[in-house]
């Protein structure tokens, strides 16, 4: 199927999700972020990408009521904080955030980071508590669909031995120079549709000589060439940007595609831009 920007990732029966996100991981909060959401939206980004941990939740929200652009052609995308984890923190976390952010849903919530071993020994416990927690909101119609984030699949199999709705996105860090080929497959093979956040790698990876002359042979950006690697690997990129140029930049990228080759030159570049955040470190300040 020939990729353009029509194109959605099916998450449930009812819900698609379009194909290419705008992210808000580390734009300030207040008038940067407002601004930058209407700018997104005003370029034509139909899917926002927030969290709590992010501390912009409700300027996300100002944004897209100032868009003009009516709220159910948006997709809008929160994570729950590790510090809110367990049955009834959730619920109060859902709540807040659906304040904060002005609406009365959330297209995607996701489990930001799990609770792994190393931080608890009751691990699998403390996820499946929150996990009810997400199911109980979904049931109560404040969300659309269900996810996680920076999770191996470990840690989703272990959610899924007592979820009564099983995970349909993974968010994790995708990029060239740091791609987890073998998580990415896991999860597609799954069911599961995966979102790469930072995927130019936080900028690091723009200046590599292999993604500049990939870009110069399609007269594209590196960012651009980012963006396309991971579409055409089967992952929603979430890029990120405070400039209005280069949102729009951003979301062109249907007019050439990558051969199989630059594909391969992308996948076999050497580590570049990996953030060092790994779900078996994951954040324990919570407990």
């Amino acid at each position: 199927m020939k990729l353009n920007f029509d194109n959605n990732f099916k998450l449930t029966d009812t819900v698609e999700i379009p194909c290419i996100g705008y992210g808000t991981w580390q734009t300030p909060s207040g008038d940067v972020a407002r601004e930058c959401v209407k700018n997104a939206i005003k370029a034509g980004y139909r899917h926002i990408d927030t969290a709590a941990i992010y501390g912009n939740e409700e300027d996300v929200g100002t944004g897209i009521i100032e868009s003009g652009v009516s709220r159910e052609k948006i997709f809008l995308t929160t994570k729950h904080w590790i510090s809110e984890r367990g049955y009834e923190k959730t619920l109060k976390a859902v709540d807040d955030s659906l304040k904060r952010l002005k609406t009365d849903y959330i297209d995607l919530y996701l489990i930001h980071w799990p609770c792994v071993e190393k931080i608890s020994p009751d691990w699998k416990e403390i996820n499946a508590s929150t996990w009810a927690g997400f199911e109980k909101a979904y049931k109560d119609g404040k969300i659309r669909a269900l996810g996680v984030s920076n999770f191996l699949p470990e840690h989703i199999l272990a959610l899924e031995e007592t979820a009564e709705i099983k995970p349909c996105v993974n968010q994790i860090e995708f990029h060239p120079g740091y791609y987890q080929p073998e998580n990415v497959k896991w999860c597609i093979e799954h069911g599961m549709t995966v979102e790469a956040w930072s995927p130019m790698g936080s900028g690091a990876v723009l200046n590599d000589y292999t993604l500049n002359k990939i870009a110069k042979k399609y007269n594209v950006s590196a960012g651009q060439v980012c963006i396309r690697f991971a579409l055409q690997s089967g992952v929603l990129p979430l890029p990120k940007s405070t400039n209005a140029d280069r949102m729009k930049l951003n979301l062109d990228v249907f007019g050439f595609e990558l051969s199989e080759e630059d594909m391969l030159a992308i996948r076999t570049m050497p580590p570049v831009g990996y953030s060092t955040f790994h779900p078996t470190e994951a954040p324990a300040d919570a407990l």
